[in-house]
């Protein structure tokens, strides 16, 4: 791409250029009229005076014209039809200056004449501007324009925004409405198509055939073959679906209807199916735009490196292979800047980290980064824009009240104002620009107290306390509040949570989870809250639930491949390699159900049983200092040999 010094819309380019002054000295000659060599015409009668070398440099387009052998004498006045005077004297400039106003006035002119006159800076400049103007009302009509001029990147770019956020195009662009019904059915198609319930899907093409009924409802049967019908609820597909007057009324909707019942019929009936099942095309989960890493912990007595992803419309944790080749660790922090994971701090059973790893999801590599100014395991850690923060945490003798941010840019870690308060197995999110830190435990106590950062005051402020004491928790950022979730209160595990709302300074309580649990990861995905794995105060679990405000329950989802806690997860969006990281067999889905279905069935009726394997009460940290007789319970230690220590005969809290 062209670009140009002091030029903050284009950027820097790389290597020689020249310099600033050369450039200007060179564009006063041209308005002077002076050591000019050619004149420019618009179809208006403006006339333009160039110096043919500046133009042929910028563009190949005028090096052609002014260097062709085809003409009987050189080309010194040239007209260029169909280009306004105006944005030709802007192209001029350019080829000068390097640099040039793109606004949403202007780049839709700015970019088809540029591509007629191979300025390509400035083409780059104007997709530029058009991409970081997607929003769901216009993505789809910069898409069709990209692809009238032929902008094939910028068409993908503006595809794959639609995709993205196709539930909110879907319900609030005028543009769909007036989709032709080929694009929309291409649409629809997709498997990258980003919707949590093929409802949403089905509500759409209602609302693109009501926007001019009487000449699209027969375009209901096409559209109908290109949802995945066999995703909808049962009971949805047969109240909307089925009886809707424009499927009764179309004799074409038969054998879709017919083939999506027989669907859902074997799917109630799948344990009494003999043979392999396949997942029809109908039944096939999308393509998720944000995938789940579930990364390290504590497993089996000792920490693991084991990574696993979890494909939300597939339902299926997935085992990744690139596991970090410098060893496991638990009670680590992760953060998420664009496409990399940086695990941060951690246990690994003999040694506290300060040390911080980043996997680059893409390519799939594993590098050192800097480390931290302090050794910080059950460290808390948040990002706020691209800087990633770290809090608390224990270096094997303290509790640590301060905190750091990490620039990855300059790689490097600055210290910032320390905590209110020493928390070790806190847990940190950021909201609104501020970084919320949650209970803990300070040596003495488990903690209910809270405190929020600043970074524009670099101050740290104690906030109303939370309803109960809680170590071990997690809390995260979710429709504008902070929900903080389980925990150990000195006693026991929790399942209960609580939300805090900044504009109040108060706390609510939400419901239980179904299982207890502490030192277990969560995330936000699909719009939904999930808590992952952890240690229930008997054993660690692999458990899996998630929770959605909307209708303020909890939900079991698949559980992970392995039992653990003291884990980290984190979640990436827009991944170009995501195929990497899903559920690879998708038409086997139904299959793998029957085998679960009956496998369930199986250990039911005594033949086989199946169970989770004999966890030691070691294998929490938590448990095992109790066991010990350590006083301090979030202090990580390896797993003692036999025998077995007695259990503390009294607890100083």
């Amino acid at each position: 791409m062209e670009n140009g010094p002091n030029n903050t819309t284009a950027g820097r380019e790389t290597g020689r250029c020249m310099s600033v002054a050369a450039m200007q000295a060179l564009h006063r000659l041209r308005e002077c009229r002076l050591l000019c060599d050619a004149i420019v015409r618009a179809d208006d009668g403006a006339a333009f005076p160039v110096h043919r070398a500046i133009l042929s440099a910028c563009s190949p387009y005028f090096l052609a014209l002014f260097t062709t052998t085809l003409h009987s004498r050189e080309q010194s006045d040239v007209l260029i039809s169909g280009v306004r005077s105006e944005i030709l004297l802007l192209l001029i400039e350019y080829a000068y200056l390097r640099r040039i106003e793109v606004t949403d006035t202007n780049v839709h002119e700015l970019l088809m004449t540029a591509d007629y006159l191979a300025f390509l800076g400035v083409l780059q400049l104007c997709s530029d501007h058009l991409k970081a103007a997607l929003n769901p009302k216009n993505c789809l009509g910069i898409m069709m324009f990209a692809r009238r001029v032929f902008c094939y990147k910028l068409e993908a770019d503006s595809r794959r925004y639609l995709l993205r956020y196709f539930v909110t195009v879907a319900t609030q662009s005028d543009e769909f409405l007036h989709l032709p019904i080929d694009e929309l059915n291409s649409i629809i198609l997709e498997d990258e198509l980003n919707v949590k319930s093929e409802e949403v899907v089905w509500e759409a093409v209602l609302r693109w055939v009501n926007y001019d009924p009487d000449v699209r409802w027969h375009h209901t049967v096409k559209l109908m073959g290109s949802i995945r019908l066999g995703l909808l609820d049962t009971q949805f597909f047969l109240e909307n679906v089925k009886d809707h007057p424009y499927v009764t009324g179309n004799e074409g909707s038969r054998p879709i209807i017919i083939e999506t019942l027989k669907f859902l019929y074997d799917l109630e009936m799948i344990a009494q199916r003999d043979g392999e099942v396949a997942t029809p095309e109908i039944a096939r989960p999308r393509v998720p735009h944000e995938v789940l890493f579930a990364i390290g912990g504590w497993s089996g007595g000792s920490p693991t490196a084991f990574i696993e992803t979890y494909d939300t419309r597939a339902d299926r944790w997935i085992k990744v292979e690139e596991v970090d080749p410098a060893g496991p660790r638990a009670y680590h922090g992760t953060a998420v800047l664009g496409y990399c994971i940086y695990v941060i701090g951690g246990f690994d059973g003999m040694d506290y980290f300060n040390s911080c790893r980043c996997f680059d999801a893409v390519a799939k590599v594993w590098r050192e980064v800097a480390p931290m100014n302090a050794r910080r395991c059950y460290v808390s850690v948040a990002v706020l824009g691209e800087t990633i923060y770290a809090m608390g945490g224990y270096d094997g003798h303290h509790r640590q009240n301060t905190a750091e941010r990490f620039n990855h840019r300059t790689n490097q870690w600055s210290l910032v104002a320390p905590m209110n308060a020493q928390r070790s197995d806190a847990s940190a999110a950021a909201l609104d620009n501020k970084i919320y830190i949650t209970g803990g435990f300070n040596g003495q106590e488990c903690m209910n107290s809270v405190e929020v950062y600043d970074p524009d005051t670099n101050q740290w402020t104690n906030l109303a306390p939370m309803r109960s004491r809680r170590s071990g928790v997690s809390c995260i950022a979710y429709h504008n509040k902070i929900y903080v979730i389980g925990g150990f209160n000195g006693i026991s595990r929790m399942c209960s949570g609580e939300v805090f709302d900044p504009n109040t300074n108060t706390w609510s309580p939400v419901p239980d989870m179904y299982n207890p649990r502490s030192n277990f990861a969560i995330e936000v995905i699909d719009d939904m809250i999930f808590a992952i794995g952890g240690f229930n105060g008997v054993t660690t679990i692999y458990h899996v639930e998630c929770y959605d405000e909307r209708t303020n329950e909890w939900y079991e989802a698949t559980d992970m491949n392995i039992y653990r806690s003291a884990l980290s997860a984190c979640v990436i969006m827009g991944l170009p390699n995501v195929y990497d990281y899903i559920h690879k067999h998708r038409e086997r889905l139904m299959e793998e159900k029957r085998q679960k279905i009956l496998l369930s069935e199986t250990a039911r009726h005594g033949q086989h049983r199946t169970a989770l394997p004999d966890v030691h009460l070691m294998e929490d940290n938590d448990d095992m200092l109790e066991q010990l007789g350590v006083m301090d319970n979030d202090v990580p230690v390896p797993p003692p040999p036999p025998p077995p220590p007695q259990p503390m005969e009294q607890d100083r809290n």
